[in-house]
């Protein structure tokens, strides 16, 4: 496969235009290098830290894959141009009389080997605030520059399962033949935009190939980090591209999270009864799709509806925080 030479601009900068794509990210000189004599790249997997991450889908697979894998930084946006510092204020330290100290925000490609030593692209780091046109026109041009194939998003949204049952989720993309083996949880709907969504509209748009996997977290711990359900999230990934990202590493806080639950739901009956009520409304959608039925309830399931499930779950876990003297 070979690699193009850098494309022109998407965009010129005169007046009421997009400002230059490629102003927007440094590429690394050696790292390029290393892609170009290797014929490209065919995968570019994007996790990034956004407005919707139910259990900290994203950021547990983006740093699974960088402390787990051979890495070398490949591209680093220009954060200052694409973050609003007030919507999300990065840590800082005060150490005595002094500041010593931030914890930077970045938006970075990374060159990863998977277990087997192929090589593909990670974008990784916190969704863009502003710009994201010209965001997406920016990874346009790298999947056009080095020989993107196929793009592919993770992350997770809150949904009423049950914990107890296998988790699944939702895989949207560019052309049906590239989802034809998933099934559908929706119909039309509309929700609030992401930059990763952009991106795969946009990436659609040019003729890319994109894919983009939203883990179902069960919403009463959707504002958890719930490893399983990136582990989840890197077992599609693997189903779409023939990546070997091997999850063993998260086993131990797959494990300890999942006893955290199971001592929590286990002193409130009201909270166990929730649960059950998850799981009836979950089993009755998988009967009903089985019998070609639409829909997240069966017709005729005589039990709460999710909003009410999440009610009752909300006040749990309130009760939860009183108990422990949270404020």
């Amino acid at each position: 496969m070979g690699v193009a030479p850098p494309s022109e601009p998407i965009t010129k900068e005169t007046p009421g235009a997009m400002r230059n794509p490629r102003k927007l990210y440094e590429i690394d000189p050696h790292v390029a290098a290393k892609v170009i004599a290797s014929g490209g790249v065919p995968v570019l997997v994007h996790a990034v830290r956004g407005f919707v991450d139910s259990g900290s889908v994203a950021a547990v697979v983006s740093d699974h894959l960088l402390s787990s894998t051979e890495s070398e930084r490949f591209a680093t946006f220009e954060i200052d141009e694409l973050l609003d510092y007030r919507s999300r204020r990065p840590a800082m330290t005060f150490a005595s009389n002094t500041w010593i100290d931030m914890d930077a925000p970045a938006l970075a490609v990374d060159y990863v080997a998977d277990a087997e030593g192929t090589h593909f692209l990670l974008l990784h780091g916190l969704e863009p605030d502003t710009q994201w046109e010209r965001f997406a026109a920016a990874v346009r041009q790298i999947v056009d520059d080095f020989g993107v194939s196929l793009v592919v998003g993770v992350h997770g949204i809150p949904m009423a399962v049950p914990h107890t049952r296998e988790l699944s989720a939702t895989v949207h993309g560019t052309r049906p033949e590239l989802v034809a083996d998933f099934p559908s949880w929706f119909g039309t709907v509309q929700v609030p935009g992401s930059a990763a969504s952009l991106l795969e509209l946009r990436l659609g748009e040019a003729g890319h190939d994109a894919v983009g996997v939203a883990v179902h977290v069960p919403h009463y711990l959707s504002a958890s980090t719930y490893p399983a359900a990136a582990v989840a999230g890197l077992d599609y990934l693997e189903r779409l591209t023939g990546l070997s990202l091997d999850a063993a590493g998260l086993e131990p806080a797959v494990l300890q999270a999942a006893e955290e639950v199971e001592r929590q739901l286990s002193e409130s009956d009201d909270a166990l009864e929730v649960v059950r009520a998850l799981e009836n409304q979950y089993d009755a959608f998988r009967r009903g799709a089985e019998g070609g039925a639409q829909g997240m309830l069966a017709e005729g399931a005589p039990i709460p509806t999710a909003e009410e499930l999440g009610d009752e779950f909300e006040r749990f876990l309130a009760q939860q925080g009183k108990d422990q003297g949270q404020p």
